[in-house]
């Protein structure tokens, strides 16, 4: 490092309002800040804030209103599940029918169609 170019590193006091003092380095020798962790709203858990338009509260109406939708969603879709019948027409098919359709092939105006299902 050249001489005379860097500027002088003090063992700096650093002194808050509140009155709390720190040991730290620096370039000055003293340090005043107006405040510190000690006395500092955010790290004293009591920050306040502030909301004329009221957007927090906003906010939180919203976020109460989709956990609300998302619980009738999940009672809603047990209701349907539960008034739903099963499909009789599928019970009523024999086993030989749905051979049939497992692989009938229809054509129509020239173009050939074929059934495939799932097992019923």
């Amino acid at each position: 490092m050249k001489k005379d170019v860097h500027p002088t590193y003090h063992s700096a006091t650093i002194t808050c309002a509140c009155g709390t003092s720190y040991k730290s380095g620096s370039t000055l020798e003293n340090v005043q800040v107006e405040l510190c962790a000690a006395c500092h709203p955010f790290y004293t858990g009591t920050q306040k804030i502030l909301d004329s338009a009221h957007r927090v509260e906003k906010f939180a109406a919203r976020k109460s209103q989709k956990q609300d939708d998302v619980k009738n969603l999940a009672t809603k879709k047990k209701e349907r599940a539960a008034k739903r019948k099963p499909n009789s027409k599928l019970k009523q098919q024999s086993p030989d029918t749905s051979k049939k359709l497992l692989n009938k092939t229809t054509s129509k105006k020239g173009a050939i169609l074929v059934l495939r299902s799932a097992s019923f």
